[in-house]
């Protein structure tokens, strides 16, 4: 695998989730998103989705095997997509764009956003366990 490709993935997922949850809760103000999910979304919840962000950052800084760092990625992703089924499963999305179209979007997207980077992490687990 190159490096260069695994460096930029990890930072892609960095910016996702640290961009994304600033951007869309308006730097934590944006109540919305707290009020339609309480629990994975509270703001708690939002600085956590940032300090994964932190983590896979300094990821790609690691230049030996993270095989076991990437599977634990991967299945956090994996909580929050299921987190996000779960939610689409009872919520209207129309009701949240209602009240504000940046949760609204933000609702639409971070499980497909999650989704894509647990198949990442998982092509690196997976790509990673083979070097061995």
């Amino acid at each position: 695998m190159n490096n260069k490709v695994l460096r930029l993935g990890f930072i892609a997922a960095a910016l996702m989730n640290i961009g994304g949850v600033l951007t869309f809760s308006r730097f934590f103000t944006n109540s919305v998103i707290n009020d339609f999910d309480p629990v994975v979304m509270s703001n708690f919840g939002l600085l956590m989705i940032l300090v994964w962000g932190l983590a896979y950052l300094g990821a790609s800084f690691v230049n030996s095997n993270i095989k076991w760092l990437a599977a634990a990625f991967a299945l956090e992703k994996l909580v929050y997509v299921i987190a996000w089924l779960v939610w689409f499963s009872a919520n209207d999305i129309s009701s949240v764009y209602e009240q504000d179209l940046f949760a609204g979007f933000f609702y639409s997207i971070y499980g497909l956003n999650d989704f894509i980077f647990m198949l990442f992490f998982t092509w690196v687990f997976i790509h990673q366990n083979k070097k061995e």
